[in-house]
């Protein structure tokens, strides 16, 4: 039985990482991808390994391990040289001593396989099949977001929430933000499912609720780096305190579906639109505080945009921009 061995960081795990092991493959019976984690890098080993575990598998010949270090102990696998490779092929050895071919596509493959006294193979060194690199991902993700793997993209992806009373230009920023970073974004479903503020149920609630999670269900996978939500549930929640004074009844997965990791909060400084489906302008403010006491109640901290249209754009990019960097 062969058994092969290929390593490396996976900071992140790519299409090149997955086209190597993928050749590895086909000289194996058995193939174990080993997740070398240094205490200096800002994802876990155990992150890592479960992106590649999630991307195969169906795959029973392939096993994956991390191995943790400390840099000030071992040097980094991305270094090359003959004391740095004979040090890895003793942790090698020692980690999965069956093993009898290494697969690389580094230069420092064949001295860590000569150490170990196995077989080496490369693979793509130039990486003419896949032009990419880790270090050109982590400079920017955005840019080379088409190079990783579906449960890394999951990782990296950030999710927006625009949140305000009415009359605030939430559709608008959403859209203009969408536009700007050619993002993906889910609308506010309430303005299709309830035609006029003024005039609804509970269960037009409920209904808003689960249809704006679907939507965002269904559109979060394929999303790119950044996915946009013209309101979100919190909100749905502040109409039903406002109307009834109680709270809606959700499954959880309502709110996992809203999640997002900025919310941003736009301010009622804007002159008010009455556009005949909407509440009256002192109303506007007080649901304004509502919709402030049950982004509390929820725990759900917020930044605030506000000044003229021009100038809620602008804040919006550059906290988004301070998000994703």
């Amino acid at each position: 039985m062969t058994h092969a061995l290929v390593f490396g960081k996976f900071l992140p795990f790519h299409h090149g990482h997955r086209a190597l092991i993928d050749f590895a493959r086909q000289h194996c019976d058995l193939l174990t991808v080993l997740v070398c984690a240094s205490d200096q890098e800002n994802v876990s080993g155990a992150v890592r390994a479960h992106w590649i575990s999630t991307t195969y598998e169906n795959v029973e010949s392939i096993q994956v391990q991390v191995f943790e270090y400390k840099e000030a102990e071992l040097p980094n696998t991305s270094e090359t040289s003959t004391a740095v490779a004979q040090l890895w092929a003793h942790v090698f050895q020692r980690l999965v001593p069956t093993v009898s071919l290494v697969v690389t596509s580094e230069s420092y493959g064949a001295l860590v396989a000569q150490y170990l006294g196995i077989r080496h193979l490369d693979f793509d060194v130039k990486r003419a099949q896949v032009p990419i690199s880790g270090s050109a991902i982590r400079a920017n993700v955005r840019s080379n977001w088409s190079y990783l793997p579906a449960s890394v993209q999951a990782f990296y992806r950030r999710t927006v929430a625009i949140l305000g009373t009415e009359s605030t230009g939430k559709t608008t920023l959403t859209q203009q933000l969408a536009a700007h970073f050619g993002a993906s974004c889910v609308i506010e479903t309430a303005r299709e499912l309830i035609a006029d503020s003024t005039e609804f149920s509970t269960a037009d609630l409920y209904a808003v609720a689960a249809e704006h999670a679907r939507r965002i269900e269904l559109l979060r996978p394929i999303a790119g780096p950044l996915l946009l939500l013209d309101t979100d549930v919190h909100i749905t929640q502040s109409y039903a305190r406002f109307t009834s004074n109680e709270w809606l009844d959700l499954p959880s997965e309502v709110y996992a579906h809203n999640r997002a990791d900025l919310y941003l909060y736009l301010l009622p400084d804007v002159p008010f639109v009455q556009d005949g489906t909407r509440l009256s302008a002192t109303q506007r403010q007080r649901l304004d505080k509502a919709h402030r006491l049950t982004l509390a109640h929820f725990g759900i901290e917020y930044q605030e945009i506000g000044g003229s249209w021009a100038e809620r754009f602008a804040q919006a990019v550059q906290l988004i921009e301070e998000m994703l960097h």
